[in-house]
């Protein structure tokens, strides 16, 4: 394949001439994070009513389900580390949608609980989420879409544990 040559795939030019080198295109980790990337900025752009991030939402959406939990449970749910989730957290809770209560089994820990203004919040930040994924996605068809969310679980249950911040994962992993 020659430089002046119509490709449709930029990168194919360097794995020809490169050999594998410069062929970002061919490398998993490059294209996951440029995907985040992207994710990132649609998402904000979606929820830009909302001044909400994808790891607020994610945060929320833990604490939705009812359960107070500690700032290392929230972080383990999440898959960030637990200095991250203090910062999410305390930001949440300047903002009203989380709150601190003592534990029921020791007074001096502290659990983190949504709260009557944070569901409304999820619930009505729902739709601009939903159509951050859908916008995401929105190349494929509902069979390709199934399939990518198949192999990128599978490919992070795999790896969960190489990570700083392991995912809880609810199989004893994580």
């Amino acid at each position: 394949m020659t430089s002046d040559s119509n490709t449709e795939n930029p990168g194919d030019d360097a794995a020809a001439d490169n050999a594998g080198y410069g062929d970002l295109w061919a490398r998993p980790g490059f294209l996951i994070r440029r995907l985040h990337q992207l994710h990132v900025s649609i998402f904000i752009e979606e929820c830009k009513a909302f001044d909400v991030t994808p790891v607020q939402y994610a945060v929320l959406s833990v604490l939705y389900r009812g359960t107070a939990l500690d700032q290392v449970s929230v972080a383990a749910e999440v898959g960030i580390d637990r200095n991250n989730a203090a910062d999410v957290l305390r930001r949440l809770d300047r903002r009203g949608f989380v709150e601190r209560v003592a534990s029921d089994r020791d007074r001096r820990a502290k659990l983190n609980r949504i709260t009557d203004a944070g569901r409304r919040f999820v619930e009505d930040a729902h739709e601009a989420m939903e159509a951050a994924q859908d916008r995401f996605t929105g190349a494929l068809s509902a069979r390709d879409r199934a399939r990518l969310m198949e192999l990128l679980q599978r490919v992070m249950m795999d790896i969960n544990d190489a990570g700083r911040a392991p995912l809880n994962t609810g199989d004893g992993h994580g």
